[in-house]
């Protein structure tokens, strides 16, 4: 990843520095692809038979949209606590 965030050795972290860690690009990029692998799967699973009959409102996009955002927001969750759990380990060494 490139250096250590700042977490000062806190058993808890503040809303500022996960944020900071879930907006840099490694872990954007992965959830990123998380987003579109699992998500188009999931998407296909409970929407193809309505997107072959052309029956995709307003409502059933929002449904698709929420069905990529829980991948990413997975994907995001997960490499922040890896990055925290591999930071406190460095730390401690």
């Amino acid at each position: 990843m490139g250096g250590s965030w700042n977490l000062d050795n806190e058993a808890t972290v503040t809303v500022k520095d996960w944020l900071h860690i879930a907006f840099s690009p490694p872990v954007v990029r992965r959830g990123l692809k998380y987003a579109v692998f699992v998500g188009g799967i999931l998407i296909g699973i409970n929407h193809g038979d309505a997107i072959l009959r052309q029956e995709v409102d307003s409502g059933r996009l929002t449904q698709m949209a929420l069905t990529v955002l829980v991948p990413y927001l997975v994907s995001t969750s997960s490499s922040v606590s890896a990055i925290r759990e591999f930071n406190r380990r460095d730390s401690a060494d």
